[in-house]
């Protein structure tokens, strides 16, 4: 397994990281517990060393399972989590004193301190984000104080769906030390700004969704069903599959792959990308582990096949 640098912190993390979202047994059905801990161990034991959690993936759930298997490994494994906005919607039109008010990002902070096990985060990032917000609120005061206390080492944002340009400004302004950001075959849109701004900034990058919540994977087509309560049902609504199905042949007939091969085409897109630190799929069998695992070896794509991909931009908002 390959490393890279996250950003100014300074911590050196494997290129395939560890995407939690889908083991907090909520929103995404048909995880077990005790399939999800394997598959996080062995990624463990082939390398892995960063996993990014949130405290609202199964409220919490998914916390103690990370901080489970962190608090029991010898090797040195980076947890990153997130502060859930107090209130919603959390758009353009809200206030920061009312989505992140300092005691409630103090209030998450130990809370997930408490689901992991652990003294301190690597990571903690506000679990969405606009740019607006930068001077409002005591959010910000907040974060120094828990960073000085030891709380928090570093500090992050998951940038809202498809808006990469939503954090612009607190890239540029220096108030972030890592983002994390949807980045894959289907949407570039980081490429045009925020990765630019990242390099010259030294800022992390965190990739979630390279796989299109599995759209990108080869497996999903226009007969594919969801169960109840799984989000995947509203994300591949309508004529979604079918859309996304024509897409990933046409990907596939311009590389001259096999479906089977989708998958690790698209993590090897979002790792060829300098400004990206790591790509967190969401890995909830030890089958998969050992897939995707094996992409984080530093070869990338070549250029050509990379050249080809830039065309296969795909821009949509969830719902479109």
């Amino acid at each position: 397994m390959q490393r890279r640098r996250l950003g100014r912190t300074g911590l050196e993390v494997s290129e395939v990281g560890y995407g939690g979202w889908g083991i907090g047994r909520a929103q995404w059905i048909g995880a077990e517990d005790e399939e999800s801990i394997a598959a996080l161990e062995r990624a463990i034991d082939l390398g892995l060393n960063f996993v990014d959690t949130a405290r609202s993936y199964g409220d919490g759930h998914s916390e103690r399972l990370v901080g489970r298997v962190a608090r029991e490994r010898d090797e040195r494994v980076y947890v990153a989590t997130k502060v859930p906005p107090k209130v919603l919607p959390a758009d353009r039109g809200s206030r920061a004193e009312e989505v992140f008010p300092g005691d409630h990002v103090r209030r998450s902070t130990e809370e997930s301190l408490s689901h992991l096990g652990l003294e301190a985060l690597d990571v903690q990032q506000l679990h969405t984000w606009q740019d607006h917000w930068i001077g409002q609120g005591d959010w910000l005061e907040t974060v120094e104080e828990l960073k000085r206390e030891g709380k928090i080492r570093a500090f992050g944002v998951s940038i809202n769906d498809n808006e990469p340009e939503t954090a612009l400004r607190a890239v540029r302004e220096g108030i972030v030390d890592t983002v994390q950001v949807i980045f894959s075959i289907f949407e570039q849109s980081s490429l045009d700004e925020l990765f630019p701004a990242c390099r010259e900034h030294d800022v992390g990058v965190i990739a979630r969704v390279a796989l299109d919540e599995g759209g990108l994977t080869g497996t999903i087509t226009a007969d594919t069903e969801f169960p109840e309560g799984d989000f995947r049902r509203e994300y591949f609504a309508g004529d979604r599959r079918r859309q996304t199905e024509e897409r990933v042949n046409t990907i596939c007939a311009d590389l001259g792959i096999e479906p089977s091969q989708m998958a690790e085409t698209a993590l090897r897109f979002v790792l060829s990308e300098p400004a990206v630190s790591t790509v967190i799929p969401g890995m909830r069998s030890v089958r998969n582990v050992e897939r995707n695992i094996a992409v984080g070896d530093g070869r990338g794509l070549p250029a050509e096949q990379i050249e080809k991909l830039r065309g296969h931009r795909w821009e949509r908002n969830f719902y479109d």
